[in-house]
């Protein structure tokens, strides 16, 4: 891998374990794309910002990546 690959699968890895140690079954494909599953689905998020996005609206995920990653909260 390139070394900007390999720092973008290292910016995973905090977010990898966590969601290893709640059995979601995390992946990191290639090149630095994480998935896992969630509701009997596979999710995959090719950065940070969009996994955001994505558990802004689903509070068991906000409070399991809490505090390694922001949701901004609106309403």
């Amino acid at each position: 891998f390139s070394a900007e690959t390999l720092q973008a699968r290292r910016e995973w890895n905090d977010i990898f374990k966590i969601l290893k140690d709640k059995n979601f079954q995390p992946r990191i494909l290639y090149p630095a794309k994480l998935s896992f599953r969630y509701d009997g689905e596979i999710k995959a998020f090719p950065e940070k910002e969009k996994l955001r996005e994505f558990i802004t609206n689903r509070p068991a995920l906000q409070e399991t990546l809490q505090g390694i990653i922001q949701v901004e909260i609106k309403g």
